[in-house]
């Protein structure tokens, strides 16, 4: 094998990529994802041990952050930003190391080896494979471990963007990752780590979910436009809304034009980028179709974090990448400096010398139904419980792909009942959130929270419920669960609805290739995870039965 990687749900032949990526990255950037976790872990390391001596370290805890965000799925190929963040992380390990002295305990491999040679950097990329753990069922806990983390560091980055931060998940964040080099714990051990990880999940998101409201007012009930203006334009796909507000401000009264992709559309749900009048609206569907939809776009587009697919030649030049996301031959927008915004006037610049959208659809679409609205919404919700108008409530969050067995998603929203009010959030609301399926009295039937980075809307959405309805136990509600996922974001999800104490979550369109045979045993014991099968058959056992 030139590379191992088993992360996303599209990993090859439902084992995992050995060749290249199936989400395009090559066996060198892999290897080399690979060891800058490694070398994260090391930091991690000597950052809890500068904890322990009352050292302060937000260098090592940013860094921390920002190496697991740059692993995520479809956030980075581009070798030499990788390799420079590992190089980054021997100055942060050396500095903590001449701060704090002799450690305590055992120092591992990866808080010691370290070189700046690029040759000995590549080659030992090539030894760090996750298959180095050769017990599947430790592997498999450890990774599910790693894969929550990589979720969290993309929640707390976005909050951190905006001036917010959580100690407490920072910590967590350094204890999960000793936990995955401590060769001394078992599975007993490690099961309850997991489960930490997911409490902390449910943090981190209610840490974001206030930055984002705090900063830019609660998402609203919200008509988007789905056409195209006459001017050129800037399509911003990704998740950061603070590179989106930049953006916004800095194209202001420039005859540039402001779209969003895939799962930068809620922000068209925000009060605060509504006063622009230059944010026109939504351009495309879900981040596998921008390969067509960049290149129909004719103008720049700002890739803000992952969900980047390899771009074209054609439209190459046109793809600009910032934060955690990078391409080889991309243009890159530097990070911000001393208090100062990004500067987006190259992609602004480049705009103005481009053609305007070319139109792939009209029409509208409606969102905004994050917990607050729904919270505003609750005696009309109630009531249309309680009269049997609504009999049902799944939850279909979570990611979109490319593989054809996606479409279970759009044929299953489609064939619900009518009784039946669909709660999404992520990218994977794209296979229904163009249907006409309708509402019930006046409540629409597919409630969209937001990004997947909303999840949390749907867990106090259920909670308020629950409360409203005076009940003692969530999985008493008149909530299902068909959750797609994708990337390591919905894994942090599916953890965080675990510490909830959430049970009988349908996974799909496979259940990850990472879980080993016994731990997909005890998640289906302890929590009845299960999988999904026919539209009809799941509709019959989680719906209607």
């Amino acid at each position: 094998m030139s590379m191992f990687c088993f992360q996303c749900q599209e990993a090859s032949k439902g084992v995992g990529c050995a060749i290249k990526g199936v989400c395009g990255k090559s066996p060198e950037v892999s290897n080399l994802q690979d060891l800058l976790l490694f070398v994260t872990k090391g930091v991690a390391f000597w950052s809890h041990q500068a904890d322990l001596k009352g050292i302060s370290n937000p260098e090592a805890e940013k860094y921390i952050i920002d190496s697991m965000f740059i692993t995520i799925t479809n956030a980075n190929f581009d070798a030499n930003k990788i390799t420079q963040q590992i190089e980054k992380g021997f100055d942060i390990q050396n500095n903590l190391k001449a701060k704090t002295g002799t450690p305590e305990g055992e120092v591992p491999e990866c808080a010691v080896w370290q070189t700046k040679s690029r040759d000995e950097i590549n080659a030992k990329s090539e030894t760090v494979s996750i298959l180095n753990e050769t017990n599947e069922d430790i592997r498999s806990l450890k990774e599910l471990i790693i894969y929550g983390l990589k979720g969290m560091a993309a929640y707390a980055e976005h909050a951190a963007n905006l001036g917010y931060s959580n100690n407490e998940v920072n910590v967590f964040m350094k204890k999960g990752l000793l936990a995955t080099i401590n060769n001394t714990l078992g599975v007993n051990e490690l099961l309850p780590i997991v489960l930490e990880t997911g409490k902390n999940g449910i943090d981190v998101m209610a840490l974001l979910d206030k930055a984002n409201t705090e900063s830019y007012g609660h998402p609203e009930i919200s008509t988007v436009n789905l056409g195209v203006g006459k001017n050129p334009g800037i399509l911003v796909s990704g998740h950061d809304l603070k590179d989106f507000e930049e953006l916004l401000k800095q194209t202001e009264g420039t005859g540039v034009d402001i779209y969003t992709h895939s799962e930068m559309l809620p922000a068209n749900y925000y009060p605060a980028f509504k006063k622009y009048k230059h944010f026109v609206g939504n351009y495309g569907n879900a981040w596998w179709e921008q390969t067509s939809e960049f290149e129909s776009f004719n103008g720049p587009v700002l890739l803000t974090t992952n969900c980047l697919v390899p771009p074209k030649e054609s439209y190459k030049d046109r793809v600009y990448t910032t934060g955690a996301a990078g391409f080889d031959g991309c243009p890159h927008i530097a990070e911000r400096e001393n208090g100062k915004t990004k500067d987006f006037s190259a992609i602004i610049e480049h705009a103005k010398k481009c053609p305007a959208p070319t139109e792939i659809e009209t029409g509208t679409l409606t969102g905004g139904f994050a917990h607050n609205q729904v919270a505003a919404l609750a005696d009309k919700v109630v009531d249309a419980v309680k009269s049997g108008a609504i009999k049902k409530f799944v939850v279909m969050a979570g990611c979109d792909g490319r593989m054809n067995s996606r479409n279970y998603y759009g044929d299953f929203a489609e064939a619900l009942p009518k009784d039946s009010v669909i709660l999404t959030a992520g990218c994977a609301k794209y296979r229904y959130n163009k249907l006409p399926l309708g509402d019930i009295g006046g409540i629409p039937r597919v409630l969209d929270a937001g990004q997947c980075n909303d999840s949390y809307s749907l867990a106090v959405t259920a909670l308020k419920l629950k409360e409203a309805f005076g009940l003692d136990d969530i999985n008493e509600l008149p909530i299902v669960y068909n959750i797609a996922w994708y990337e390591q974001k919905a894994v942090i999800v599916l953890l965080a609805l675990l510490a909830l104490g959430v049970k009988n979550i349908n996974l799909g369109p496979t259940l990850p290739a990472f879980l080993s045979p016994n731990v997909t045993n005890v998640l289906v014991e302890q929590f009845g995870i299960g999988g999904i099968s026919t539209v009809e058959e799941d509709i019959e056992r989680m719906v209607l039965s």
